[in-house]
């Protein structure tokens, strides 16, 4: 194979691959907005991991669009070098191909990058996804006429997993997704959540912040002092004796034992409960189409 001959091939081939990609590309964005149609959105919430399942299907997408302009790209050099592409550029000089195959090679190394980088985001999410699905399910036990779980609730200072109210409280659930090892445990002191097998440590602050603005919302809707207890959720892991008051950590198996976790200054009065379960309903309302409701 000479230079020629290669460098033909790989400029038809890698020409035409943009062309489907940038077609592609195009597509999935018009296909993305017009297909965003919600059926009955007054009616729709949000499911556990929302936010995942939606960022999972837009990877998906992108995956596939890489993996399919490979294809194609693979497909039209073998056509290319077949049907001796190296005439259309008879008599180009040696370096110019050389600058052209090296331009092709960056591409197809971002191309690679990319792709890479799509496969382990997609991984990651997924691990995301299942761990807020297996929390989400097992607070689905708790729901009663005056308990609603609420999912992905949106604050200035972060996304809360899920949110329950009820008239003995109301706690926001905070999924940690850390992929876990056999029989290790995590517990949280002095605000810093810790993990048996490791000696790395997460910051438990940012959680306190959504359940504080979550808090001030409330308190301002119902016209009387709410705190919202913060629960850490580590789906997988074994929880330990809880040694930090402002915290409760739980997993997938005994997440909807938090409602156990009370203090009767905490306690609502139904029609408090309902107009919080009012305001969080229109909140997590899935309304394709129209903006996404301002962050509490």
């Amino acid at each position: 194979m000479n230079i020629e001959t290669f460098s033909a091939a790989a400029t038809v081939a890698m020409t035409t691959t943009v062309a489907f990609l940038l077609i592609a590309r195009s597509w999935s964005t018009v296909n993305r907005f017009l297909g965003n149609a919600s059926h009955f959105p007054d009616s729709v919430m949000h499911e556990a991991a929302q936010r995942f399942r939606d960022e999972l299907e837009r990877i998906s997408a992108s995956q596939s669009i890489y993996l399919g302009g490979i294809l194609v790209f693979v497909m039209l050099f073998v056509a290319a070098y077949a049907l001796q592409a190296e005439n259309l550029f008879a008599g180009y000089p040696n370096w110019q191909l050389g600058l052209q195959i090296g331009f092709i090679g960056l591409t197809v190394a971002f191309a690679a990058y990319k792709l890479t980088r799509t496969v382990l985001t997609s991984r990651q999410l997924r691990f995301q996804r299942d761990a807020a699905i297996a929390i989400g399910h097992q607070l689905q036990q708790v729901t009663s006429a005056t308990t609603h779980v609420f999912h992905d609730v949106r604050t200035t200072a972060g996304v809360i997993d899920h949110v329950v109210v009820s008239r003995v409280g109301i706690y926001a659930v905070n999924v940690i997704a850390r992929r876990p090892h056999r029989g290790a445990s995590a517990h949280v002191l002095e605000n810093q959540l810790h993990f048996s097998d490791s000696e790395e440590e997460i910051s438990a602050v940012p959680l306190l912040a959504r359940n504080t603005r979550l808090a001030s919302h409330f308190t301002r809707l119902i016209g009387q002092r709410v705190r919202v207890r913060s629960i850490v959720a580590v789906p997988g892991w074994e929880t330990t004796e809880q040694l930090d008051d402002r915290h409760l950590v739980v997993n997938e198996r005994n997440a909807s034992m938090l409602l156990g976790w009370r203090d009767k200054d905490d306690y609502l009065m139904d029609d408090d409960v309902a107009t919080l379960r009012q305001d969080l309903t229109s909140r997590c309302r899935q309304r394709a189409g129209d903006p996404p409701a301002a962050a509490i």
